[in-house]
């Protein structure tokens, strides 16, 4: 769901956003169906999950959500990071990032009929709604945990649940996205450069 964050972590290599974007729309082996730059997405997509799983940083601010989304913190979580992400002075203003989000619509575009049809179905949906650039709003966070609550089959909470953990726990949990998004910037880079 973090797909501000896949983005920007792909250092503006159109082909590595646009596999990092489709990487949950690829299952097992069908990523060799794919070209080797995409497939260099797909690959570093899945690092990069891994990866913020495994961070402190993301282990203790799945720990707020966890007394009410149990498991469904960590996808929640991913949005969140997307917000703070969004409004990080460091990494954009909102020209900048509605610019970012630009570049990585065109990316994907460009690839389009390569890709999973799954995903230029959901892809439509962002572009049109550009949902890359409203990760700033929180109200657009909102809309994202009922999206993430009406495709769960087990979640037993309406969106405003995960939204009011969202909302009072903010300062601990951009403390969190700020211990995090340097390292797992320096980890990008560093598997980028092995990949290639």
């Amino acid at each position: 769901m973090n797909y501000l964050a896949h983005a920007y972590l792909s250092f503006h290599d159109p082909d590595v956003m646009a596999g990092q974007l489709i990487a949950d729309f690829v299952k097992g082996k069908k990523t060799e169906d794919y070209p080797a730059p995409l497939r260099k997405g797909i690959i570093l997509h899945r690092a990069l999950d891994d990866y913020t799983d495994h961070h402190p940083a993301s282990k203790t601010a799945r720990e707020l959500f966890r007394p009410s989304s149990g498991l469904y913190g960590g996808v929640f979580l991913d949005v969140v990071y997307d917000h703070f992400l969004a409004n990080d002075p460091q990494r954009f203003s909102l020209p900048a990032l509605a610019r970012f989000a630009d570049e990585t619509y065109a990316a994907v575009n460009g690839r389009l009929p390569q890709l999973p049809p799954a995903f230029r179905q959901m892809f439509s949906f962002m572009q049109s709604q550009n949902w890359l650039y409203h990760y700033h709003e929180r109200i657009s966070i909102f809309r994202s945990f009922g999206g993430i609550v009406r495709r769960s089959k087990y979640y037993p909470h309406p969106a405003d649940v995960p939204y009011g953990v969202f909302n009072d726990h903010y300062a601990a949990l951009r403390d969190c996205y700020n211990a995090f998004i340097p390292d797992a910037e320096n980890f990008m880079k560093s598997l980028t450069s092995e990949l290639s």
